[in-house]
């Protein structure tokens, strides 16, 4: 979601440290596993909120400047294919980014993505198929 190895880095030990923190409250009403998740989903989303207001960028602008955070990084391989794949994402909205990431990378059943999220599942599945619409587009120009 962040791009910027040295970020995600960052956000893992914000994350755990949240869990730390925070697992007296666990109500076990849900897994482990999608409570943590949507601690780290708003870590990542929250993170994202933040770049942009501090340094006054549109979207554009902080969509350019991970776009060359991947073409610099050494953490990201693959092709050109790959690549533009990346770039991609890069233009979608951050809670479409995530949606996509679950279902396309992660291959989370909507239901799943549904309690991480708080969302309903016509709504992901809306959200996803918009997000591959675009990602087409971009791909196909």
């Amino acid at each position: 979601m962040v791009i910027d190895h040295d970020d995600a880095n960052d956000l893992t030990q914000d994350v755990f440290i949240k869990i730390h923190k925070a697992i007296d409250t666990f109500r076990e009403d849900a897994q482990l596993y999608t409570w943590i998740y949507r601690i780290a989903t708003n870590e990542c989303l929250t993170f994202l909120q933040r770049k942009k207001r501090r340094f006054f960028l549109p979207i554009g602008d902080v969509e350019g400047e991970l776009s060359r955070k991947l073409d610099s990084s050494p953490h990201v391989s693959g092709d050109e294919i790959q690549l533009r794949l990346q770039k991609a994402l890069l233009r979608l909205p951050d809670k479409q980014r995530l949606v996509f990431n679950m279902k396309y990378y992660e291959d989370m059943p909507y239901e799943q993505i549904a309690e991480i999220t708080q969302t309903s599942v016509g709504a992901l599945k809306a959200s996803y198929h918009h997000a591959v619409k675009k990602i087409e587009n971009f791909l196909s120009d």
